[in-house]
């Protein structure tokens, strides 16, 4: 039975024909060398219209913010134009998209960054990780992460202004909405982390200082593109790149019941028993009871991520745990998921080799079910 995954909801202004989302999935095919948008990724969007909705993969909102090589920007002009199309494709088909908004902070290297500086992050830490760089001759390799510089208020500030830029930009590319990435050990998520951030001024030390960074961001952008039009997704007790908190459960629960102010189209939380793209089997067991204390804490539209398949989706909605279910690798390999889910067809198996750089192979030649 899927009766509540193929049930109507509402989120802002978007009427939803059912509950089966795309999750933000980073492909690393935008255009060279200037990461715009191409018409091959027009195709694999449009492909896949048939979602809830789609969440864009994550797209940088400065050159600062760029950490992977091919990723998508949104603060160029040509990189509007290369969304626009996007958008326009998923609408014709009926569908509604998010544009995911990025900065890596630290999980970045000097080949992407203005001038060759130090990526940047709240404290000058050590990163536990490695990153997509470009060698010398423009491949794609994996490159250690340097200590980056810490961030001064002044730099801070002018981040917050690049995020409303951005989703001014998303917005003028067509988009429905955008998403704040505040996960995943990213820039933001850097700030909320105690072990992240060992900063003294008003964005460290307590919980509120170290939250503040995503609550102006939040507000900045919700002022550029109205209530109803802004998601954040976290990652609470997420480990990717380092990432931990002193006290979690407290943490987040602040950060959840401050998130009720801003009337957001929903909150995305990712299950910790993922870790970047592959599955922890030793997440911290205290994670089912955080997930119902922030469930009970946040009012809105609660989107789920992280392994879910057909019955353990049906079943997260039927006991109230989320209201929607994003669909990540699934989504990959099977562009008519909510028709397979809804027929409990077989599935396409994703070609892991393929998941990032490369060409029309294994991103736009999946086939549908016939």
């Amino acid at each position: 039975m899927t009766a509540h995954l193929f049930s109507p909801i509402k989120i802002g202004s978007l009427s939803l024909n059912h509950r089966v989302a795309m999750a933000p999935l980073t492909r690393s095919r935008a255009g060279r060398p200037d990461n715009v948008p191409t018409v091959a990724n027009a195709e694999y969007y449009r492909q896949r219209a048939s979602a809830a909705i789609i969440i864009t993969e994550a797209t940088q909102i400065s050159q600062q913010g760029q950490g992977y090589a091919w990723t998508p920007g949104i603060h160029s002009e040509e990189q509007i134009k290369g969304w626009q199309a996007v958008s326009d494709a998923v609408h014709a088909e009926g569908g509604a998209i998010f544009l995911q908004l990025w900065h890596v902070g630290r999980v970045s290297h000097p080949v992407f960054q203005p001038e060759g500086g130090l990526p940047v992050a709240p404290s000058a830490l050590p990163v536990p990780g490695k990153t997509f760089i470009l060698d010398e001759q423009g491949n794609g390799v994996w490159g250690d992460v340097p200590v980056p510089q810490e961030l001064s208020t002044a730099g801070i500030e002018e981040i917050i202004e690049d995020y409303r830029r951005a989703a001014r930009n998303a917005l003028r590319a067509g988009m429905d909405g955008v998403e704040i990435h505040a996960g995943n050990g990213y820039l933001l998520d850097q700030f909320i982390n105690s072990n992240s951030n060992h900063r003294q001024d008003s964005y460290g030390g307590n919980i509120e200082n170290r939250a503040r960074l995503l609550f102006d961001v939040v507000q900045a952008v919700r002022n550029e593109v109205g209530p109803g039009k802004v998601a954040v997704r976290l990652t609470p007790m997420g480990r990717f790149m380092g990432m931990g908190d002193e006290t979690p459960e407290v943490t987040f629960s602040y950060i959840v019941r401050r998130l009720n102010d801003y009337d957001l189209a929903y909150l995305h939380l990712v299950e910790p028993a993922m870790v970047g793209t592959v599955k922890d089997e030793n997440y911290d067991p205290r994670w089912d009871m955080i997930i119902n204390m922030l469930r009970s804490d946040f009012r809105g539209i609660l989107m789920l991520a992280g392994g879910y398949d057909r019955d353990s989706a049906e079943q997260a909605l039927a006991t109230g745990r989320a209201d929607i279910i994003a669909f990540g690798r699934p989504f990959i390999a099977n562009p008519d998921l909510p028709a397979r889910l809804r027929g409990n067809l077989p599935l396409n198996q994703a070609d892991s080799n393929t998941f990032f750089g490369g060409g029309d192979s294994g991103y736009i030649d999946y086939p549908t079910f016939s």
